[in-house]
């Protein structure tokens, strides 16, 4: 619960990104409120990798540390709940929260990632950041040299496998229906040796997230240690659209060098803003907004 109501700096999403935002206000001396549903999207994912000084860390450990160190800040305070509103007031902007609290801030950071809309398969789900993976730079390393999938189809099918090839040459695409690789594409990926299998997916036998094998409708089976996943995804959090956010064609909060949104006084990093998803970018935008917010606020008070 904050003691306080009226802030420099509302910051919605308190992982990565929020809390490194808020650690270079906090060290600017401004008054900071963290909103935080505590649910950010890696919380299957067993370690982080990819991050000095934390490879192979528990990505749970290093946020409760990072959250440890924020809190040492007397000038920023957090709420654990879920902000579901928001709209401009003369002097800034109001934000509300579920439990019917209201708080307002002269400036905005969003820094609340996104929503992965996984495919309908039983299994994947359980599976989903420990060897359903999306990122080879985070996890390929682990899976390196072993027989390895892909769930993908169409135009991003070639560009999936070429990419992946570099960490296994034992690679499959399953295209969970009928392909719709091009012929050219089809063509490359089999001279590389990459397989294509049609078969439709039923499910995905598994123990605690770690895979055994897909199960095909036909009832029959392949072996696979790991399977890059190229989802969808939605914003976690439409308060910025209702506010004027624009998205960029590809659905990411759309910002300048600065971090800034298109609508004056609102910032956003993290996952929500751009397709470099892991720890490391997200402490890094983090960082980096918060300096941009200080530095708009001293511009504006000088």
């Amino acid at each position: 619960m904050a003691n306080d109501t009226n802030f420099d700096v509302i910051i919605i999403g308190g992982s990565y990104a929020g809390l490194a935002a808020a650690m270079a206000l906090g060290r600017a001396l401004r008054r900071v409120l963290v909103i935080d549903s505590g649910k950010p999207c890696n919380r299957q994912t067993p370690h982080s990798h990819n991050f000095l000084t934390h490879d192979g860390r528990p990505p749970k450990e290093i946020a409760m540390l990072a959250k440890e160190q924020v809190a040492k800040y007397n000038t920023i305070q957090f709420v654990d709940g879920l902000a579901t509103g928001g709209a401009k007031t003369a002097n800034g902007f109001e934000i509300k929260t579920a439990s019917n609290e209201s708080f307002r801030a002269k400036k905005l950071i969003f820094a609340t990632g996104i929503r992965d809309l996984l495919p309908d398969i039983d299994g994947l789900a359980a599976c989903w950041g420990i060897t359903v993976i999306h990122c080879p730079y985070c996890h390929g390393y682990e899976v390196r040299h072993e027989k390895t999938g892909i769930l993908v189809n169409g135009e991003t099918a070639f560009e999936a496998g070429q990419h992946i090839s570099n960490w296994t040459k034992d690679l499959t695409i399953f295209t969970n229906g009928p392909s719709t690789i091009t012929p050219e594409h089809t063509s490359q990926l089999t001279k590389h040796n990459i397989k294509i299998v049609e078969k439709e997916f039923a499910r995905l036998e598994h123990t605690d997230g770690y895979l055994q094998n897909i199960v095909f409708a036909d009832g029959t089976t392949s072996s696979v240690k790991a399977i890059y996943a190229r989802v969808s995804f939605e914003q976690h959090c439409t308060i910025p659209e209702t506010l004027g956010c624009e998205l960029t064609d590809k659905d990411f909060l759309k910002t300048d060098t600065m971090f800034a949104t298109t609508v004056k006084g609102v910032f956003a990093c993290g996952d929500n803003m751009t397709g470099l998803r892991s720890v490391a970018n997200a402490i890094a935008s983090g960082t980096t907004t918060g300096i941009m917010v200080n530095r708009e606020l001293i511009l504006e008070e000088f």
